[in-house]
């Protein structure tokens, strides 16, 4: 019974935090590719997950979490309730929240101690994602985020190292997003993995991205979507890198897990303020608004993830 719930655990949290994070790291990307056949999105995507996965679980001799779970161990015994927390995030990614899947998943799993840490962590991480993209895009966004610049810099007449560039950068954030979610993947399941179970969870995780990128990233693209200039090739390589730099950051400093959305929404906030303070500064009140709305979005999941952990703790 544990194994079949183990393994509902896994396909729930696989669906539910690609369908809702993907979106952080590929969603720029999607938007500046949008007339790129899918597949092929997805093939760079997939081939680039295939490598981060087989490279964590060598290097790591099998625990594929990059250390993320070395203090969260694997529960002795897994009851029907465990699902509880996927579940109701695969209902909140279909209404387009951008909850934060460590929170609402991890939360189960983990000490009283361990929850802290990564709600403190997790607000850093929004802090310093908020004010790097806001130093970058003051002083850049001029000259990156004009409506004349945009133009100058159409489909047609895009420069090929900015196309290279944003690829790259696209490869490097991907990249670290995996070593931050996997953790929330494979929470599921044992903390070193046999081969087989390393080929059919890659083989899942491969068929389920595919489905987020024929879809085009679904409702919570349209976060991404509503921020200035995000479709530009040049706006996108920017944003990508930047996140992919703070979470870099992030990584090295320990390896507690942290709330990515946090982050990505740190980054968007950050550049969406500063362009508007140089550039459309009529139109501060309504930035205010969105930041303080994508904030409200984020913190609903980590009271919804909150309560299902008291639940899960009065259930047992």
């Amino acid at each position: 019974m544990d194994k079949i719930i183990m393994l509902i655990g896994f396909g729930l949290a696989s669906y539910s935090v690609i369908a809702n994070d993907v979106i952080q790291t590929l969603g720029t990307f999607l938007s500046s590719n949008a007339k790129r056949p899918w597949y092929i999105l997805w093939t760079y995507a997939g081939l680039l997950l295939s490598a981060v996965l087989i490279i964590g679980y060598i290097i790591n001799s099998g625990d594929v979490s990059f250390g993320r779970l070395t203090q969260i161990p694997y529960p002795p015994v897994i009851h029907w309730w465990f699902i509880l927390p996927p579940l109701v995030l695969l209902v909140i990614t279909q209404m387009g929240l951008p909850v934060s899947t460590t929170f609402m998943i991890l939360s189960i799993f983990s000490s009283q101690q361990v929850i802290e840490k990564m709600v403190i962590k997790s607000i850093t991480g929004y802090a310093v994602a908020f004010v790097t993209a806001f130093i970058i895009y003051l002083l850049i966004a001029r000259k990156f985020e004009e409506k004349t610049a945009a133009k100058k810099v159409g489909v047609r007449r895009q420069r090929r190292w900015w196309l290279v560039g944003q690829w790259f950068s696209t490869a490097f954030l991907w990249s670290q997003w995996l070593m931050q979610d996997f953790a929330n993947i494979y929470v599921y399941m044992p903390r070193h993995l046999t081969v087989t179970e390393l080929l059919i969870s890659l083989t899942f995780m491969l068929v389920l991205l595919a489905i987020v990128f024929q879809r085009k990233g679904g409702k919570i693209q349209n976060i991404v979507k509503k921020k200035t200039n995000s479709a530009n090739i040049r706006s996108a390589t920017l944003i990508d890198l930047s996140y992919g730099i703070v979470l870099y950051f992030f990584t090295v400093i320990n390896p507690i897990p942290m709330s990515t959305t946090w982050t990505f929404v740190g980054i968007l906030a950050g550049r969406e303020y500063a362009i508007t303070l140089l550039l459309k500064r009529q139109l501060i009140n309504d930035t205010y608004k969105d930041i303080f709305r994508d904030l409200i979005k984020v913190n609903v999941g980590l009271a919804i993830s909150v309560l299902i952990a008291l639940l899960i703790r009065y259930l047992q």
